[in-house]
This record gives C-alpha cells, sequence and structure tokens, in this order.
C-alpha cells in the first residue's frame, strides 16, 4: 500500500483553509500504479461474491468503478448529479457539511436480482456514500459491499454505512 500512498499528493487548505485535499492525479496518471490500485479494490471479493454490476458515483468514482467493471466483466452504472442523464430517472437528495446534493440514476439501472458492487476514491463523512446506496436500493438492486481507495478515518463516514461491508486500501 506504500506504492498508492506515495502517489496521492497532498493539497493544503483546498478546497477551503484548513483541509487537507488528498489528490488522486498522480495515482491514476500512472498506469502500473493505477491498475494495483484497481486490482486491490477488487481482490478481496474475488471468489466470494456474485456481483452483477458495479456503480460508482460522479466523479472520481467513474474512474474507478469503470475499471472495476471492466475487469469483473461486469455493467457499469453511473450515479450522476442532477440533470445530467436524458432518461427518466430517480434521485435520491442528502446533506454536505454547507448545503445538500443529490445523485441520480435511470430507472432502467438496476433490477431486483443486481448485487452491487458500489466503488468510489474516497470516503469521508459518508453522506455520499450512503446516498449512493440508498438510490442503488430505492431502484431495486442490492448494495453487497463498498470499496474505497481512500478513507478519511477521522471523518467517521463509516459509521454512516452501518450493516454494509466496506473495503479501504488508504487509511487516513
Amino acid at each position: 500500500m506504500e506504492r498508492l500512498k506515495d502517489k496521492i499528493r497532498d493539497i493544503p487548505d483546498f478546497p477551503k483553509p484548513g483541509v487537507i485535499f488528498k489528490d488522486i492525479t498522480p495515482l491514476v496518471k500512472d498506469p502500473a500504479t493505477l491498475r494495483l490500485t484497481v486490482n486491490q479494490l477488487i481482490h478481496p471479493f474475488l471468489g466470494k461474491r456474485t456481483f452483477n454490476a458495479v456503480a460508482g458515483m460522479e466523479a472520481r468514482g467513474f474512474i474507478f468503478g469503470s475499471l472495476v467493471a471492466w475487469e469483473l466483466g461486469l455493467p457499469f452504472i453511473p450515479l450522476r448529479k442532477p440533470g445530467k442523464l436524458p432518461y427518466d430517472v430517480q434521485s435520491v437528495s442528502y446533506d454536505l457539511e454547507y448545503g445538500s446534493a443529490a445523485l441520480e440514476a435511470h430507472i432502467d439501472s438496476f433490477n431486483t436480482r443486481d448485487k452491487v458492487l458500489l466503488i468510489d476514491d474516497l470516503l469521508a463523512t459518508g453522506g455520499t456514500a450512503k446516498a449512493s446506496c440508498e438510490l442503488v436500493e430505492k431502484l431495486g438492486a442490492t448494495v453487497e459491499a463498498c470499496a474505497f481507495v481512500i478513507e478519511l478515518d477521522f471523518l467517521k463516514g463509516r459509521d454512516k454505512l452501518e450493516g454494509y461491508e466496506i473495503h479501504t486500501l488508504l487509511h487516513y
């Protein structure tokens, strides 16, 4: 995991003073490290789960989620910000530290037989991840597990995902 940590760049005071942003750009820029990241995201699930779909939330979840889906030979379902999808959608709203946000997916994205692996780059406060799970389940599927590249342990986002299996590569 040190190889992955070496590719995470700290950006102080972004997006606001006092925050240290964990920049994944150097990681995704390096093909070998990106491949290692994807392999490590799926490793604990190989041979143990019967996922039949992968979902990722906008935007960085698209990077890792689509690569995980490709590696597993599964469909990738994007969970988008409002107004980005052209067909009928379901949505889930959630609170942020300052304001609110929402995620949407096409109404035919999932069915009741779908077992979903949810992927994102970062688990912070857990709001986006929890809303993503709610959206997948609102559309009839089951979230089998969630996997993240980075978890900011001090923000206790894992607490909002009680009842879900969680796999994280890097803890800060």
